[in-house]
């Protein structure tokens, strides 16, 4: 398995457990006022880099490219942005919601270049 399909897949693990955490939390107050960001680390976290270690494992050439070890930083940091400030947003912290667009921003440029990853020859 490539080093980076490793990556993704172990950071994805994190993510869940973490989303999984966040769920049971949630679910001891019986206050869902985060589910927005449960579901967020669950689905851009946990499936997202889980399917893009999957990718990158299945096809070990597209692993190689050079852009894609920047491409698993761009997604890393987009979730790292993302999460917290979609936290903070439901929380009706004023700051977050800069972070929720500059980490939206972030991932889909992390998305970008899987696709051009994918799609290059």
């Amino acid at each position: 398995m490539p080093k980076l399909s490793q990556w993704f897949i172990k950071s994805a693990v994190i993510y869940v457990i973490l989303g999984m955490l966040l769920g049971i939390a949630m679910g001891m107050k019986q206050d869902f006022t985060l589910a927005p960001a449960h579901a967020h680390l669950n689905l851009i976290g946990w499936v997202s880099l889980a399917l893009m270690g999957l990718y990158y494992n299945a096809v070990p050439a597209k692993a190689a490219w050079r852009a894609a070890f920047v491409q698993f930083w761009i997604s890393t940091v987009g979730v790292w942005v993302i999460i917290p400030g979609l936290i903070l947003t439901l929380l009706q912290v004023p700051v977050g919601e800069p972070l929720v667009i500059l980490g939206s921003l972030v991932t889909l440029i992390g998305m970008i270049l899987f696709a051009i990853n994918v799609y290059r020859s």
